[in-house]
């Protein structure tokens, strides 16, 4: 089990430095395509954002239940990135030409947009999702070292 360290001064920055992080990777996610940073960037804020407390308040239960869930939603990232990327190659296109995607309504560059979006969010959850089972898995490690 992780332990929680007994300094209100890390327990009172971690609650509000947090959301920050939260909010500056949302804000990296949405204006990855538009702007310097992406999926990745993004990705490592969230799973800064998910370890941070845990290293300041500790976990209470049982790591197997949090690393799977990790890794569930690693593998739900996988999907949504394949799928938007295969979905133009079924219907004719190339991977990943976004501009094929069957969004009923939209010109071509209004779909390029929203897929390269669903591209990053995909990335995003992944990579979030793998520095995190990472950490769990380095942490349980650790741990089973010192006894």
């Amino acid at each position: 089990m992780i332990q929680p360290l007994d300094s209100v001064i890390v327990h009172t920055l971690t609650r509000v430095i947090t959301p920050v992080i939260q909010l500056f990777a949302l804000y990296v996610l949405i204006h990855g395509h538009d702007s310097p940073g992406g999926g990745f960037q993004a990705g490592t804020l969230f799973a800064a954002s998910v370890i941070l407390p845990i290293i300041a308040f500790g976990i209470q239960g049982s790591l197997s239940v949090l690393e799977r869930r990790a890794i569930i939603l690693g593998g739900i990232g996988i999907l949504l990135f394949a799928g938007i990327g295969l979905l133009p190659l079924i219907l004719g296109g190339e991977f990943l030409n976004y501009g094929k995607l069957p969004i009923p309504g939209m010109e071509a560059s209004a779909r390029r947009h929203w897929g390269i979006l669903g591209i990053e969010i995909g990335v995003t959850i992944t990579v979030a999702a793998t520095a995190v089972s990472i950490y769990y898995s380095l942490r349980e490690r650790g741990e089973g070292e010192e006894k």
